[in-house]
């Protein structure tokens, strides 16, 4: 049985459904970012526990198709910005159709609906605090973290980078309190 889980963006999180589902003694083949397979059945009692200790951790079981459509769209831009180095040979449209097997259209405004901000937007705003981590490291200079994040130049980075955070790439980097949002408050 598959099991779709609200919030669930990074290995941290894997870690903590893998404890809780061990707590339980609900046995699994595979736990990945916003899903976990159940071997067997699980019971409603079950359920209820995990998704309670679940909540206490910031994450949330999930039942309607819809929110669990949206989290896996969200999940794909996730893994695709801060997991995976590989560009993408096609439009992000394409890629998340082609992932998820569906219209993008219907995807785009069930994202909106159920987020309230476009894919579009959601996919830049990742970007850009990629772009923030990596500029914190500061192992990497601007061109290159423009070529990592497959921007067309540094100028585009930077363009985009002051658009969505009121700051050039090196303002940013100036800043003593460096702020950067948790993927799941994106």
């Amino acid at each position: 049985m598959k099991i779709y889980i609200k919030n669930m963006v990074c290995i941290r999180c894997q870690m903590v459904v893998k404890n809780e589902l061990k707590k339980l003694n609900l046995e699994y083949s595979d736990v990945k970012i916003g899903e976990a397979n159940i071997i067997g059945t699980i019971t409603e009692e079950d359920l209820k526990k995990l998704d309670t200790s679940l909540k206490m951790a910031g994450l949330e079981l999930m039942s309607s198709r819809k929110r669990i459509l949206v989290e896996k769209t969200t999940n794909a831009i996730i893994e695709l910005v801060h997991y995976t180095d590989e560009q993408i040979k096609v439009n992000l449209s394409i890629f998340l159709s082609d992932k998820l097997n569906y219209d993008y259209t219907y995807l785009a405004n069930l994202f909106t609906e159920v987020k309230g901000t476009t894919i579009e937007k959601f996919y830049l705003k990742h970007k850009i605090e990629r772009v923030k981590e990596l500029l914190v490291y500061d192992e990497l200079n601007l061109s290159e973290i423009a070529y990592k994040m497959h921007y067309s130049s540094v100028a585009h980075l930077s363009n985009q980078f002051k658009k969505i955070t009121g700051l050039t790439p090196s303002q940013f980097k100036t800043l003593k309190n460096i702020s950067r949002d948790t993927l799941e408050n994106l």
